[in-house]
């Protein structure tokens, strides 16, 4: 057997410190290719999520632009249906101007008609006396004139009323088709409502609720808040008739319109009170008549108080 000598023993530790060497490069090299490897991957998330945000902020911007042109378009309508109310308020306030002066017309022209008749009769008996009959027939004459005046003023006025009727006829269709479209804005409007929640972002940065833009679905929690939002806490809902001018009748309608606390009451919006009133016919000024949102609200105080 060979003897182990000081160069055998130095020739194994130098093989064994390149070996070292050679394993710390190459688990280096390997190192370095999975660590770019890996900020790859982390880049092109980054690049993804960046352009999914953006993707969601351009969404969102075109839904309250869409939302915009929607209330703009309730309101041309809205102003629309309150002129032609008013137009046919005036065309039937002068339709029955009209029927008050044919009315007078037609009495005017009955008791001519009777005076004239009375002062023929007195001529037949009296055919005898000249100065008389010369009299009475000045005023048939007069009579007969009048009468004729009256019968050539009745037809322009006949027309007119014609006219008028017609108009107003054409104006209360016109009014009828604006309320159908206004009817049709909120439904639209309540349905978008009901799909989706829009909120304009002005700073990504401030989305601290964990989503990229506002228009993103509601966690559970969320969901449950909605769903309860017409419910008071117990489960129960208000007596509304405990405000004034709120009956059963009232109270049931209000309960349709999904109006369940006093809470909802005081803080209803003057959209809300046309909302109301549309359904409740004459009732958009009892609301404010009757303080309903002031009642609601004293109510409301009143049973935190107790």
């Amino acid at each position: 057997m060979p003897e182990i000598t000081v160069v055998h023993i130095a020739l194994l530790v130098a093989a064994t410190l390149v070996g070292i060497v050679l394993g710390w490069v190459i688990r280096g090299n390997r190192s370095q290719h999975e660590k770019a490897a890996v900020n790859a991957g982390w880049q092109e998330q980054l690049d993804a999520q960046r352009k999914e945000h953006e993707r969601l902020v351009s969404q969102n911007k075109n839904l309250m632009d869409q939302v915009s042109q929607f209330q703009a378009s309730n309101r041309d309508a809205k102003n629309r249906a309150k002129e032609l109310s008013t137009v046919v308020q005036d065309a039937f306030a002068r339709r029955d101007e009209l029927q008050r002066e044919i009315k007078d017309i037609r009495s005017n022209l009955e008791v001519a008609v009777t005076q004239r008749d009375k002062l023929q009769t007195d001529l037949e008996s009296r055919g005898n006396d000249e100065g008389l009959l010369r009299e009475k027939d000045d005023k048939i004459f007069q009579l007969s004139r009048e009468l004729d005046n009256w019968q050539d003023r009745l037809p322009p006025l006949i027309e007119r009323y014609r006219v008028r009727d017609e108009e107003a006829t054409r104006l209360e269709a016109e009014l009828a088709a604006a309320q159908e479209r206004i009817r049709q804005f909120e439904q639209e409007q309540d349905e978008e409502h009901a799909e989706t929640r829009i909120e304009p972002v002005h700073d990504p940065d401030a989305l601290t609720d964990g989503r990229d833009a506002s228009n993103d679905p509601i966690d559970d929690a969320e969901e449950e808040i909605v769903e309860s939002a017409e419910e008071t806490p117990d489960g129960t809902k208000d007596n509304l008739k405990k405000i004034k001018g709120v009956g059963p009748a009232i109270e049931k309608t209000l309960n349709e319109l999904g109006i369940f606390r006093f809470e909802q009451i005081a803080d209803m919006s003057e959209y809300d009170i046309d909302r109301v009133a549309q359904r409740l016919k004459g009732f958009h000024s009892r609301i404010y008549r009757e303080d309903w949102i002031g009642q609601a609200r004293e109510l409301l105080e009143r049973d935190r108080s107790a």
